[in-house]
């Protein structure tokens, strides 16, 4: 039997998801992409689970799409790959995920994994990595986001120069255009990433959570609509039993340990 395309493993409140077809560069056939659904949906439905790490098995985060693989399978309507049980990693159908993801990437990363990256909430790149927007080469345009939050991300122009050629750019240009947050030697981007996410999986969830969905809600919406839920919002979470945990622990100057209620 194969090997699955998508690992998943949990550390503590932080569930790792693997892309895990190196030998094809983890280039996403419809195997990986339902896989990868499923993996975001357990990360939603867990509540033990706080946060999640997304990383690739091998030398590459992606090649991209298997257009030969996937190709076939785009009808009249687009592409459907999320079930019942799943969560759109890209943001872009169906119901949207409430918790935190971190993104490591090396190698090449093309196409659905820069998608991947805008449509998560940090982004760890190793040194070497090469980025590419390059479905205009192939005839097809982005369709997990790219179009949307890539201008928003890094500027019009910046995005334009390479959604438009589909040209290749290194982890410095991505840096700079703020695709990715940090930029580590090759082999930190992992360990650099997990560190990341288990920072934001020892706050207190909800609040981890609805400070998440504030600013969904701002970008999805308008300010208005954000700025609307701040108040209701903040007195549901002064009425947990974390904001209580938050306070003693400020009062006794030792480490808060959230319970998520």
């Amino acid at each position: 039997m194969s090997e699955p395309r998508i690992l998943t493993e949990r550390r503590g409140h932080v569930l790792l998801i693997g892309l895990n077809r190196p030998e094809k560069r983890n280039a996403a056939d419809f195997e990986l992409l339902t896989g990868l659904a499923e993996a975001y949906g357990e990360l939603e439905r867990d509540p033990d689970i706080r946060a999640g790490l997304v990383y690739a098995v091998g030398d590459h985060f992606t090649g991209g799409l298997d257009l030969a693989d996937v190709g076939p399978r785009v009808g009249p309507d687009g592409l459907s790959f999320v079930s019942d049980t799943g969560v759109d990693p890209w943001g872009v159908s169906g119901r949207q995920r409430t918790k935190p993801v971190v993104v490591a990437v090396q190698g090449i990363c093309l196409t659905l994994g820069i998608e991947l990256m805008l449509a998560a909430d940090v982004a760890i790149a190793a040194r070497s990595t090469r980025f590419g927007q390059i479905e205009v080469a192939r005839g097809i345009l982005p369709f997990g986001g790219a179009t949307i939050r890539f201008p928003r991300t890094a500027g019009w122009g910046n995005a334009m120069r390479y959604l438009l050629t589909g040209d290749m750019f290194d982890a410095d240009e991505a840096y700079r255009i703020g695709l990715v947050q940090e930029v580590v030697d090759d082999g930190e981007q992992f360990d650099t990433a997990l560190a990341i996410a288990e920072r934001i999986a020892a706050q207190a969830p909800l609040a981890v959570q609805a400070t998440l969905a504030s600013a969904f809600t701002a970008v999805r919406e308008g300010d208005a609509a954000a700025e609307a839920r701040l108040q209701p919002t903040l007195a549901r979470l002064a009425a947990s039993e974390d904001a209580r945990i938050g306070m003693q622990a400020f009062l006794s100057r030792t480490p808060a340990e959230f319970v998520g209620r």
